[in-house]
Formats: structure tokens, sequence, C-alpha cells
């Protein structure tokens, strides 16, 4: 029973943020679903949380329908490799506890920029 109410709190927390986008939640075991929508009706974004945290991976998309950025999240903290594309360009970013570690801008398959 908790666990039916934490995810009905979820779902209302989450809608009432978003309530424009026309939010979609799925529960999928342990987590929730959440997909949410550009006015055009294409997706805007879409992923997973776990005990109210954003979890696991996560795509974001242009009205287009294009992707322009995926990566993780652990208990709603940005982890790991997140990719973020704009036209011919991909900049892929290391997170370290929700903290940019590294960059490394991609232009047709090469690397042109590199911070540390």
């Amino acid at each position: 029973m908790k666990r039916v109410i934490l995810i009905l709190a979820l779902i209302a927390s989450v809608g009432m943020y978003a309530q424009e986008t026309n939010p979609t939640y799925e529960v999928e075991g342990e987590m929730v679903k959440a997909t949410y929508y550009h006015e055009n009706g294409k997706i805007a974004q879409t992923g997973f949380f776990v005990n109210e945290k954003l979890q696991g991976e996560w795509k974001m998309y242009n009205e287009e329908g294009r992707k322009i950025a995926m990566g993780q999240y652990n208990n709603g903290v940005k982890t790991g490799k997140w990719f973020f594309w704009k036209g011919e360009k991909l900049n892929e970013v290391d997170f370290d506890q929700n903290k940019i570690a590294h960059v490394i801008q991609w232009s047709n398959a090469e690397a042109v920029v590199l911070n540390k």
C-alpha cells in the first residue's frame, strides 16, 4: 500500500510540474516510466523515476523528433557520459556527481575540443 501511495504521489507531483506537456506514466516493476510531449505531439523526453528521483537512461528530443540529449541518472544525479547533439556537432560530457568532469566536442567524427 505504501508503494502505491508513493507512486501516486510521484505521478501527481511530476504531473503538476509538467502539466503543459501532457505527460504519460507507466509503472514498470519498481520504476515509473515518464514520457513528456511537445505541443505538436512529438516526444520531448522520456525516462524513469524510482522513489521520486530520476533514474537510469533519459533521452530528450527536439520538436522535429531528433534526439538532442541522452544520459544517465543515478538517484536523481547526472552521472557518467552524456551526449548532446546540436546540428552536426556532438558534445560528449562526463559527469561526476552532477558536475561536469570532462568535455569532448566532436565534429565529423573527429574530436575538435578537449577540456579537463
